[in-house]
């Protein structure tokens, strides 16, 4: 919602700028010179990337459009469930949750918490760290280094759409001035016209540039840190899960190892120790 805000905020400030300074904005509808630069920016796009980078843009900018999930009620969620799966290992051993672990979408545990079931990666992320404890024999040290590799993998994934925007929004003020240059071309092979004429031909020529520098720092490039800060919070809650895991490995208690989860979440989304410990204290009654 707010990109679409963003949207409007632009193009009202910008055209309805250019139209109380007097300007008609008849004059910037130019659809051949919008061809040659989306058209342009459209082919550099497919050459300068893979068939799987395609489809992982294709599938990620739509995500644009929507509110965050992840909220303080969802770390929240989060946080009392890895209460609650680390609670019954205290208590009853590692191989308690082995039903839990190999079957979440059947578990008592975990469907009391549908945003973190409805997350299918979550849940896979967790349950296989889970399965690890249960039957590995890796110690926290080896845990840890297979976190750091499988998140370092899917930052590397998820970074592969945010590049592949960014690369267009960069690209799109040169494909401004290639419109601008063949509108020139056009102009100077028509001389023989009056000047009035040969003055429209000019500033369509001119708006090429202009349109190829509002495309990429009004339109493209923002949807690329857009991009960016979505995985950021999504890296953020696996990080919250990896902390919390290695933690209670480490041989602290449920509680202990669920403050260290909640510590290293952002501020704006993370609940009080006071909040979450009610939260706990609901889920139990």
């Amino acid at each position: 919602m707010l990109v679409i805000v963003g949207y409007i905020i632009t193009i009202f400030s910008i055209f309805g700028g250019f139209a109380l300074a007097g300007g008609h904005l008849i004059l910037l509808w130019q659809p051949v010179e919008i061809l040659m630069i989306c058209g342009g920016a459209l082919g550099a796009f497919v050459v300068g990337n893979s068939n799987k980078a395609l489809k992982a843009t294709m599938k990620r900018l739509p995500a644009v459009l929507k509110e965050t999930k992840y909220s303080k009620e969802v770390y929240m969620e989060l946080l009392t469930l890895l209460y609650e799966i680390l609670g019954k290992v205290r208590k009853e051993g590692l191989m308690s949750i082995e039903a839990d672990v190999d079957d979440p979408q059947s578990s008592p545990i975990f469907t009391k918490y549908p945003s973190i079931i409805g997350d299918h990666h979550v849940t896979e992320f967790i349950t296989d760290y889970l399965r690890l404890m249960v039957g590995g024999n890796l110690n926290a040290l080896e845990i840890e280094n297979l976190m750091d590799s499988e998140l370092e993998t899917h930052h590397q994934e998820a970074e592969v759409p945010i590049h592949a925007v960014a690369k267009v929004g960069d690209g799109l003020p040169a494909f401004g001035i290639i419109a601008a240059v063949m509108g020139v071309v056009h102009t100077m092979s028509s001389v023989h016209l009056p000047p009035a004429e040969l003055g429209m031909l000019i500033a369509a020529a001119l708006v090429g540039t202009f349109l190829g520098i509002l495309l990429a720092y009004g339109f493209v490039s923002p949807l690329a840190g857009k991009l960016q800060h979505q995985l950021h919070e999504s890296s953020k809650l696996y990080e919250c899960i990896k902390i919390t895991l290695l933690a209670n490995l480490n041989g602290y208690s449920p509680v202990l190892a669920v403050e260290f989860g909640r510590k290293v979440l952002f501020t704006t989304e993370r609940p009080s120790f006071l909040e979450l410990e009610e939260h706990v204290k609901q889920n139990k009654s």
